[in-house]
């Protein structure tokens, strides 16, 4: 019989023996690499590092290794690695003891990854320059993302972080401590510095593992309390990734004085806003940021709903639906560059108002001079720096004062550079004004359009006290077409052009309001003894023809059964002035007649209304003259003779309804246009 080793072919037993001495090589290798005295290699290794990256490197006390098949656990027992010459902090690192898991493989392609990373009592000093160096990239030059390492999990007893990025205007100092009675948060933080010229504080707790890049690992908890200026933030909840919050899952309290003033901070362009206090569940998944159940207030105004912020896009871009049960009016202010008012900025606990709002009620005198339209100019950048689509329903609106609002929605589309309201729709005195702004910012000054229709306005709503004196209006329908450049609503509207108009068909009103009007002062006696009586509204138009600001009046009419009174003057919305005349033509004959043309001029910030003297002061010397002769003579110069011309309010109508001069037709064609694709 043969052995077995005979039955094997000679060529393979030769494979075989080959295998086994290769085996037997690995194998008294690996004895002699574990048995090593790797500490021998200190220094070699200290002045190695120290060469590569051009600063100075020491392992103070001793060096050990643990030689796995894919990663090796190195030991430092004491350890310095100094920064760059440029940076503040003299040590990137210096620690009482280091211990990291080192993937071997990877740094044959140039690559630094350490699954783990254990330091005890650090002190680490991180920095940042405009220019992309940085002390934790290991280069020479400090700006070569490549020789940055990654690291998974880290765990620190303890010990102090500093970190310095002038050009973000950051300096943040961190200190940790460690307590093992403290549940599954043992390790506690406290943070200060300044953070974009505001004072910054935090403090909170996390797990005593702190996953960095540590993707399918499971989340471990935090919490966080911080403050910057007036901003506050509470929040906890759990995250898989520290180094980008990926997986986050927290829910937070929020309270500020601005949302616009997080653009820095989030990169996201909210509106600017009343002070605000808000809360909800925030996450994140890959570059996807969301906002759950959102909840709160703006200045007096409720706010609910949901958002997404994704950042996978070339251009981020924001959505989500918003809800109020109540919107006040006081809180429209900042969204179109007004400041909040007292109301607004008094109404969120914990956040204190603006400096000017304080000082605001101090203001006894109007100031002719002060400008009425909002002058705050538009952010290109942040109009740029996202896309957006977010839908807005305000259930009901309160504190309308002059203007009687009833509920409004709002979709808000931004892309590529383009604002647009689009659908914007407002309850207004049982009516509607309904239509679409928008704004261009891809262009400097902005080209800014606002086409809105107004319909069934109820007059007996609209005009301020008007019910007192037993009127009834009809409805209101007209319409705002507006187009023009500019930098902010002042700069938009004083160069503006379009057509504005506004019309009403028949109804009833107070005739001692149009006596009063008319400056009649036997009918106002009359009436006073006998009682007032409504009398007949036939039409009414307000029409401007609106040419790089200035409105022109073409159709000022109201036409009544006893009285037309015909207007004609302009308003220039560049420097907020008007002057307009309005002229009575009775139907009636009375005694103590003082009608002369009524005339309103000033500033918007100062109006005023008052009589033509020329008229009056002739009718006046009339009456003089003739009370010289006999004093009951006098009367005859304040006798009314009437009628006046009944006005066709076929023609007056038709007039209101189209502008009359071809920049307000041009402007206002141009308002109406929808850009290619509906934009």
């Amino acid at each position: 019989m043969q052995t077995a080793t005979a039955a094997i072919p000679p060529r393979r037993r030769i494979w075989f023996k080959l295998g086994a001495i290769a085996l037997g090589v690995l194998a008294a290798l690996w004895l002699a690499l574990a048995l090593f005295p790797w500490d021998q290699l200190r220094e070699p290794l200290n002045r190695y590092v120290s060469e590569r990256t051009g600063r100075k490197f020491e392992i103070t006390r001793r060096l050990d290794v643990d030689l796995g098949w894919r990663v090796a656990t190195v030991s430092f027992d004491g350890i310095e690695f100094a920064n760059p010459s440029w940076a503040r902090d003299p040590y990137l690192v210096r620690a009482e003891r280091a211990e990291f898991d080192i993937r071997f493989w990877q740094l044959l392609a140039r690559r630094i990854v350490l699954p783990r990373l254990v330091l005890s009592s650090p002190s680490i000093g991180l920095q940042m320059e405009e220019n992309g160096r940085r002390t934790w990239a290991l280069g020479k030059d400090g700006s070569d993302a490549g020789t940055v390492p990654n690291i998974g999990l880290i765990q620190v007893d303890g010990g102090t972080v500093d970190f310095l990025a002038t050009s973000l205007d950051v300096d943040l100092h961190a200190a940790f401590s460690l307590d093992s009675s403290r549940g599954e948060m043992p390790l506690s933080y406290e943070i200060k510095g300044r953070y974009r010229s505001q004072p910054l504080t935090a403090s909170g707790r996390a797990g005593n593992v702190l996953q960095l890049n540590a993707a399918g690992q499971p989340p471990f908890p935090i919490e966080i309390d911080l403050k910057a200026g007036q901003t506050r933030l509470k929040a906890h909840g759990t995250v898989v990734e520290l180094a980008d919050l990926d997986g986050l899952d927290a829910e937070f309290e929020m309270r500020g004085q601005n949302l616009g003033r997080l653009y820095p901070a989030l990169g996201i362009a909210l509106p600017q806003t009343p002070p605000y206090a808000l809360s909800g569940n925030l996450r994140k998944k890959a570059s996807l940021w969301e906002v759950r159940g959102l909840n709160g207030r703006l200045g007096l105004s409720d706010i609910r709903g949901d958002m997404q912020f994704d950042k996978s896009q070339k251009v981020p871009h924001l959505g989500g639906t918003l809800r109020s049960r109540v919107m006040d009016m006081d809180d429209l202010g900042p969204f179109i560059g007004l400041p909040p008012t007292a109301r607004s900025a008094n109404a969120v606990d914990g956040v204190a108002p603006p400096p000017a709002i304080l000082h605001a009620g101090k203001r006894k005198q109007v100031d002719p001079g002060r400008r009425v339209l909002p002058d705050a100019t538009l952010d290109f950048e942040r109009l740029r720096a996202m896309n957006a689509d977010v839908t807005y329903t305000a259930e009901r609106i309160q504190n309308v004062r002059e203007l009687p609002m009833d509920k409004g929605s709002v979709q808000v589309t931004l892309k590529d550079g383009v604002l647009a309201l689009d659908p914007l729709e407002l309850g207004v005195a049982s009516g509607r004004i309904a239509g679409a702004i928008r704004i261009d910012a891809t262009q400097n000054p902005a080209d800014i359009r606002a086409s809105l229709d107004i319909r069934a306005m109820q007059l007996s709503r609209l005009i301020p006290k008007v019910e007192t004196l037993k009127t009834s209006f009809g409805r209101l329908d007209g319409r705002i077409n507006l187009s023009g450049r500019g930098n902010s609503v002042a700069h938009w509207l004083g160069g503006a052009s379009g057509d504005v108009a506004a019309i009403t068909g028949r109804g009833q009103f107070s005739n001692l309001l149009l006596e009063f009007l008319g400056l009649d002062g036997g009918e106002i006696i009359k009436f006073l003894l006998e009682g007032d009586h409504n009398v007949e509204l036939r039409c009414a138009a307000v029409a401007f023809d609106v040419d790089k600001g200035v409105m022109n009046g073409r159709s000022l009419v109201l036409a009544t059964s006893d009285t037309v009174f015909n207007a004609g003057g302009h308003i220039n919305l560049a420097n907020e002035s008007m002057d307009i005349v309005v002229k009575q033509q009775p139907k009636d004959m009375s005694i103590l007649a003082l009608r002369t043309p009524l005339h309103l001029h000033g500033t918007f910030a100062a109006p005023k209304a008052g009589v033509e003297a020329g008229p009056l002061a002739a009718r006046g010397a009339a009456a003089l003259a003739l009370a010289a002769i006999n004093p009951l003579l006098a009367l005859a110069a304040t006798v009314e003779t009437g009628p006046g011309k009944d006005a066709d309010c076929t023609e007056v109508l038709a007039e209101a309804k189209k502008p009359s001069s071809r920049a307000a037709a041009a402007g206002a064609a141009r308002a109406r246009q929808r850009p290619p694709g509906g934009g």
